[in-house]
């Protein structure tokens, strides 16, 4: 019987996102695919360190081992690497005992076409056009930030993941947010005070946070190994609308930040996010100097 990954939180990332290819990539990009492949083969057995997206995956694989059903979450390395370039990735994998036995490896292809086929929840890349597709057919995807990477700490200790989210355009669609771009603020506002009670449209990561949702609920509430947090530069009076539509999808946000324009950085350094999601460049990349994130390419 085949194996089944119905049922399962799917989730499709890079090499570059899960491993610190900085050097790596740039030797591709300025010397070419055949000096990128002959580096990777004499450096096969180097250990590569960890990306921006090493700490979000570890924890959760580590779910595995606390939910009450067996392999809840299953990870597949989705990499434009070719098959010849892929053994250091998996000799990486094996080093930090990360428990990931499946792969699509493209070889400079798009990786698109079998995000499908893999029933992909979250796909996490450096390759924007993969992560458009992605976000063209339905399933949330990110690019990492990946350039200038910094470090983040990781423990093999990890007791809880903890994620991010901004609203308009991530959790919702951009559809309040256009009319702040072409009407400004006070019709933004007036025209969410109007619909305040009629939930949000769903946006890219709204089914997701739905799938984390009900994985929370397997737990203990006051110790669950998940955290959530919306943050977003919404305001008093758009807030209600927004508290609203998530009461409406019956999913659960465990700690919600309306900044009214107030820089995004300290707050996810407080809140120690393994992993932040948002369609703006102007909050990710200097949100990156302290927490993983990754920019949601959203156009409908």
């Amino acid at each position: 019987m085949a194996y089944s990954l119905e049922h399962k939180l799917v989730v499709g990332v890079s090499s570059r996102a899960l491993f610190d290819l900085t050097v790596e990539n740039t030797i591709f990009e300025t010397k070419g695919v055949e000096a990128y492949r002959q580096y990777q083969l004499e450096h096969e057995q180097e250990i590569l360190k960890p990306g921006p997206g090493f700490t979000l995956i570890k924890s959760l694989l580590n779910l595995n081992k606390l939910s009450n059903q067996k392999q809840r979450v299953e990870v597949i390395v989705m990499s434009r690497n070719s098959a010849d370039t892929s053994l250091r990735v998996f000799n990486s994998l094996t080093h930090y005992g990360l428990e990931i036995s499946r792969a699509a490896l493209a070889s400079g292809g798009s990786l698109a076409p079998y995000l499908g086929a893999f029933k992909t929840d979250l796909f996490l890349s450096a390759y924007e056009d993969d992560v458009q597709s992605a976000i063209n057919s339905g399933i949330a995807a990110g690019i990492i930030v990946s350039d200038g990477i910094h470090h983040y700490p990781y423990s093999d200790d990890i007791k809880q993941i903890r994620i991010a989210f901004d609203g308009d355009a991530v959790l919702f669609t951009d559809e309040s947010e256009r009319i702040y771009q072409r009407d400004g603020l006070k019709a933004f506002e007036e025209n969410e005070r109007k619909n305040a009670n009629n939930p949000l449209p769903e946006g890219p990561f709204a089914k997701f946070l739905k799938t984390i949702s009900a994985l929370q609920k397997e737990f203990d509430q006051n110790n669950a190994p998940i955290r959530t947090a919306l943050v977003t530069s919404r305001s008093a009076p758009a807030h209600e609308r927004v508290i609203r539509t998530l009461r409406a999808w019956n999913v659960r946000i465990d700690e919600a930040f309306f900044l009214g324009g107030i820089s995004k950085k300290e707050i996810l350094e407080a809140f120690q996010a393994d992993i932040f999601f948002d369609d703006q460049a102007v909050h990710t990349t200097p949100a990156s100097e302290v927490v993983p994130s990754a920019r949601v390419p959203y156009k409908q």
